[in-house]
Formats: structure tokens, sequence, C-alpha cells
């Protein structure tokens, strides 16, 4: 009996840690006004648009923990993809996509 319910709550424990999202795993409001998601996808996290012109596109993939992320954002407007990085800070997530490392763009997206 004791043994079941030493099994059970581990069990139950790992559950909990296997269902933990990584703070960067949600929906967030653009720039634009845009919602976009993302979600866990082959090890990375995939930024998908869910709303606004390009509802559908995949404009990004993160790789990261602890609410640092780094990897390639895409600009849905003209397809060009470049170095990007995310970071977590409460319920704002600064997106950054650079050219050589030189020239940077920042936005900061907002926790729907």
């Amino acid at each position: 009996m004791i043994r079941t319910l030493v099994i059970a709550g581990a069990l139950a424990l790992l559950a909990g840690f296997a269902q933990a999202d990584e703070p960067i795993v949600g929906n967030w409001k653009t720039r634009a006004g845009d919602t976009a998601a993302i979600a866990p996808c082959g090890g990375a996290y995939c930024i998908t648009l869910k709303t606004g012109k390009y509802a559908g596109k995949k404009i990004g993939r993160l790789s990261g923990t602890g609410g640092s992320y780094s990897g390639e954002i895409t600009d849905p407007a003209d397809d060009k993809t470049y170095s990007g990085s995310g970071s977590i800070s409460g319920s704002s997530l600064r997106m950054q996509g650079c050219v050589m490392q030189v020239f940077c763009k920042t936005q900061t997206w907002t926790r729907l």
C-alpha cells in the first residue's frame, strides 16, 4: 500500500514537471497588434502568427530556457530571416533581429 502511494506520488510529480511550460510558450501581442503563438516544436520553440495580414505564417524558431532564447526570426512582409533572440521579463517578451550582429531591430511583445 505504501509502495503504491509512493509510486503514485512520484508519477504525479513527474507529470507536473512534464507539463510545466517554458516562459516563452503562449500567445503574445506583437508591436503591430497581431497575435503570435509560441509553442514547442522539435526541441525548440516555433513562432506562428495567428491573426493579421500574415496569419498562419511561421516567423521564427528559438531555442533556450529560463527566459533567454536565440535562433532565427523572419520578417513576414519580405520573408527575410535574421539572427534573433528573445528575453522574458514579467509579461513582456523583448524580441530582437540582427543582420551580421551589427544592425539590429528590437520589438517588445506583451503576453495575452
